[in-house]
């Protein structure tokens, strides 16, 4: 075997084992979870030589790592401020009726969750849900799983609500405001479509009576921090929606944010997602292997033939993807395709929509759908894969029909 065909013959390994585990989300017996199996994927391609080291540094994508970073360091001060939880039980507390305490439940989660990363809301906002619940004497799982899916959905609206966004954003030409115009539609009847699913599913758990007022608590408020952070975020969305590139916008707003008397650097460094970042570098080297290696030729040239291009097929091929190996591994592998596009503006568009929408499928779809059932089962409240699917699967088709429609057909 000539020393090419033996470095592709690599390369095609090292993808294929690396999404593997990814899929798998680990490798028995080893403790390694997603992230440690993309550094060993990244290793592997530039030791065997398949991806030589200069092209490995340079297929890090700067600027998809500072976007992420910055807004991780954003939402941060937002939550060491107080601010989620207080926007959450702000919104709860003017229910009246358990319906009305579902629908804003829903509405504060996916409006949060467009603007910040959806994990983050959903880990500052489940403790919420099951505080109000349990003082209400309310089942919580419904509220649970509004929580988780609006988040998800919500996220789908801007370029800053997710990371495969960010990704799609860097990789794309598509804008951050021409991106909430095509995509806000999605999450807005997105969220219309948790609230009937939620419903018709737990509709004879919830009861019709009034609700008791939700109880005044206390709550750690840091207002100075709050006031100084929530300025910031208004001039980054100005420049967001007036074309300066996000990730400058991103890095920007996180320096002006660090620059307080009040809290330790320390502390909000801990806030970041370091694996997250770490593992996002690892998939772009093994991706960048690949490609280098032609099986990514070979890959374009049979989707041409089955007409990928067409938004029902990408949406479909991105949703199962995204379920298989999670949906950041998903774009980035279906990215050289996208670009190949005769109309790529769309592809871009369909792929976002398809790798968010398609993590509220199961449990395992999302890291938000993750951390709010964690956080159930640490109070004892115990969310099943079945009693997820209930939700999770009519919500799934629901949405993803409707996305496809509205960025099939309409002008993007």
């Amino acid at each position: 075997m000539a020393g090419s065909e033996w470095s592709s013959a690599i390369a095609v390994a090292a993808f294929v084992a690396s999404y593997v585990g990814l899929g798998l989300g680990r490798v028995p017996p080893f403790r390694v979870d997603r992230t440690g199996i993309a550094i060993i994927g990244a290793a592997a391609m530039v030791v065997s030589g398949a991806l030589p080291w200069p092209d490995a540094v340079a297929a890090v994508d700067a600027p998809t790592l500072v976007l992420l970073f910055g807004m991780m360091i954003v939402t941060a001060y937002l939550r060491l401020s107080g601010f989620f939880r207080l926007v959450m039980m702000w919104a709860l507390r003017r229910a009246r009726t358990p319906l009305g305490l579902l629908a804003a439940a829903v509405v504060t989660a996916g409006v949060l969750s467009a603007f910040f990363v959806n994990d983050v809301v959903c880990l500052v906002l489940a403790p919420v849900v099951l505080e109000v619940t349990r003082q209400l004497e309310l089942p919580p799982v419904p509220y649970l799983l509004a929580l988780a899916t609006a988040a998800n959905v919500g996220s789908v609206a801007t370029l800053t609500g997710n990371p495969q966004n960010m990704l799609v954003g860097s990789f794309s030409e598509v804008s951050y405001r021409r991106f909430l115009a095509r995509e806000a539609p999605v999450a807005v009847l997105g969220l219309g479509c948790v609230f009937l699913v939620v419903w018709v599913v737990y509709r004879r758990q919830l009861p019709q009576a009034p609700l008791a007022i939700v109880p005044d608590t206390r709550l750690a408020v840091h207002y100075p921090l709050m006031l100084k952070t929530v300025v910031a975020i208004a001039v980054m969305l100005v420049a967001f929606l007036a074309g300066v590139p996000i990730a400058i916008v991103a890095i920007a707003g996180a320096g002006c944010t660090l620059l307080t008397r009040r809290v330790k650097p320390d502390k909000v460094y801990r806030e970041v997602n370091w694996a997250l970042l770490v593992l996002f570098a690892g998939l772009f080297v093994i991706t960048a292997g690949l490609e280098r290696s032609g099986a990514m030729d070979l890959f374009l040239h049979w989707a041409a033939a089955a007409n990928l291009d067409r938004p029902a097929a990408l949406t479909a091929v991105a949703a199962v993807l995204s379920n298989l190996v999670s949906n950041v591994p998903a774009v980035l592998l279906v990215k050289p395709l996208v670009a190949s596009f005769a109309e790529p503006r769309r592809g871009w568009l369909v792929l976002a929509m398809a790798s968010t929408l398609a993590g509220n499928l199961t449990i395992l779809g999302s890291v938000a759908n993750l951390i709010v059932v964690e956080t159930a089962r640490a109070a004892r409240v115990e969310i099943g894969f079945v009693e997820y699917s209930k939700v999770g699967v009519p919500l799934t088709l629901v949405t993803l029909l409707l996305g496809w429609l509205l960025l099939a057909f309409l002008p993007v």
